[in-house]
């Protein structure tokens, strides 16, 4: 039997993944209940950035051998600009790693600049790892349809080098850009909705969609001020959040809150939570916080927003907490449709605010004659690679769906960004919702 000592480096990240996994969901479910409030939001945060840090662990290791252990049989191995690329890689690969430390140790008013290189080389170790995998892939597709075996020409050392200089390169470019395309402005997308059975009084309605924008290490009260400008000048008849609001914990990071003081929407600013809400563990305080900015958090209940013109006018605006909160077992919370949806009829139109399109899906299975829905959650999936798999993991990825005859879906691609500063095949978004009457 072979010992834990004796395994590949790869294969004990692998286990001590696991371990940290089984630890995850150990404290969930036997723990939750046996420790106070502030060491179960830090054990589970520290817990998700191990697990994090293990799954990498994998990837360096691959980016390592093949950035550097490639090269050290090369003439120019023992060179000085050899070691100092040496240095860069493992300062790359160190800062990668440390990103998921900042959300514990490093959250303030605005953002550090530890924080904003850290999540930079997050960023780029991702696009770096999808090419490194992809042009070894298509390396060994070559060799194989050139009838070759796999250990076939390895001598030829020009093109064992190409693979990591083209890899490296291509991420340098691709970085500058997702950094570039990220510190612009959101784009303003106007969107026109035909809502079944909104009184006639109500039609030219505007709705402004806000989603993830997640203050924390990277996003601060500078960009939020921004946003809130935004909105302003837009001049909306209501408001919503739908969720990913935040990364931290509501005490630590006030002073970047406060800009959200200032959205005067006539009608009400509404929030719902998002995943992330529940990995801060500080919902409730968030909610005190944003209820003394005149922001109502919609906890699985509705409130019925009546026409300016007509006060018989009326439609039903519901939210329900995010699924998450279920997985997470946080007390008290948890999407609850029927709770939300209570008192709202098919005689009146009903909008819902939900912030993951899989739970989008779930109400309309449960309450068909549901009229629209605003979700968030997949940020279009943020940077290249990562919008396939959030493609393929959302039954609704970006933009708006139709569902059935009556009913549609709008899903935000994100107000800002999580962590990582960059946008690659997405673009940050306020939406502008325009309610049209049948």
């Amino acid at each position: 039997m072979i010992s834990f000592k004796q395994l590949p480096i790869e294969a004990k990240a692998a286990v001590a993944a696991g371990v940290v996994f089984f630890s995850m969901m150990l404290s969930r479910s036997y723990l939750a209940e046996k420790l106070d409030f502030r060491t179960r939001r830090w054990l589970l945060r520290l817990q998700m950035a191990l697990f994090a840090n293990t799954l990498m662990l994998m990837g360096s290791l691959h980016v390592w051998r093949s950035t550097v252990t490639t090269f050290t049989r090369s003439s120019a191995a023992s060179s000085f600009c050899f070691m100092l690329w040496k240095v860069a890689v493992f300062m790359f690969l160190a800062l990668a790693h440390s990103s998921f430390f900042t959300l514990l140790f490093l959250v303030a008013e605005e953002p550090y600049f530890f924080s904003l290189a850290a999540y930079t080389c997050l960023g780029a170790y991702i696009i770096l790892i999808f090419f490194l995998f992809s042009l070894g892939s298509v390396e060994q597709a070559y060799k194989f349809l050139a009838g070759r075996g796999p250990k076939a020409g390895t001598g030829n050392k020009n093109r064992t080098a190409l693979k990591p200089v083209l890899a490296v390169l291509l991420t340098v470019v691709l970085t500058v850009v997702g950094l570039l395309n990220a510190s612009q402005p959101p784009t303003v997308n106007s969107v026109e909705i035909p809502v079944h059975k909104l009184p006639s009084t109500m039609n030219n309605l505007k709705v402004v969609l806000l989603s993830d924008i997640h203050l924390g290490p990277t996003v601060g009260k500078t960009k939020l001020a921004m946003i809130v400008r935004m909105v302003k000048a837009l001049k909306p008849d209501i408001t919503v959040i739908v969720g990913d609001l935040t990364d931290a914990e509501a005490k630590i990071i006030r002073p970047a809150v406060e800009p959200l003081g200032e959205l005067d929407s006539p009608l009400g600013t509404y929030f719902v939570t998002g995943n992330h809400e529940y990995y801060t563990s500080d919902v409730s305080n968030w909610f005190e916080l944003l209820k003394s900015f005149n922001i109502q958090p919609l906890h699985n209940e509705n409130v019925k927003i009546v026409s300016p013109k007509s006060p018989s006018d009326w439609f039903c605006l519901a939210g329900v907490d995010d699924i998450e909160a279920d997985v997470l077992r946080y007390s008290g919370h948890g999407m609850d449709l029927k709770k939300a949806l209570r008192g709202c009829s098919s005689e009146h139109a009903i909008v819902l605010l939900a912030h993951q399109p899989i739970a989008a899906k779930w109400a309309l299975q449960e309450r068909p004659d549901i009229n629209l829905i605003l979700s968030g959650h997949t940020h279009g999936g943020q940077i290249f690679p990562l919008n396939a798999g959030a493609y393929l993991l959302n039954p609704f990825f970006v933009g708006l769906y139709r569902v059935g005859q009556n009913t549609f879906v709008y899903v935000s691609p994100g107000t800002m960004y999580y962590g990582i500063p960059m946008r690659l095949g997405s673009r940050a978004e306020i939406t502008e919702i325009i309610l049209r009457s049948p």
